[in-house]
């Protein structure tokens, strides 16, 4: 008898403590959700994807020297 209800007091306070957990993340969620973070830097985890239709600049780079410069150091 002392082992069954010990059990259940144990089934209980696990349940409890889920449930509790549940709405901490909840409140969390909604703090996060309401917090208004600012807007990533210029060029800083953002690339711009183009798709297959894209045009792509044909000829030599836009920056001559950078590329000649490359080219030379190696």
């Amino acid at each position: 008898m002392e082992t069954a209800f010990t059990v259940v007091v144990i089934i209980l306070v696990i349940i409890a403590g889920m449930i509790l957990i549940h709405r901490l993340n909840a409140q969390h969620d909604e703090r996060i959700g309401a917090f208004r973070y600012s807007d990533a830097l210029p060029g800083i985890g953002r690339r711009t994807r183009k798709g297959p239709g894209a045009a792509v600049p044909k000829g030599p780079p836009t920056d001559a020297t950078h590329s000649e410069h490359r080219e030379g150091s190696r």
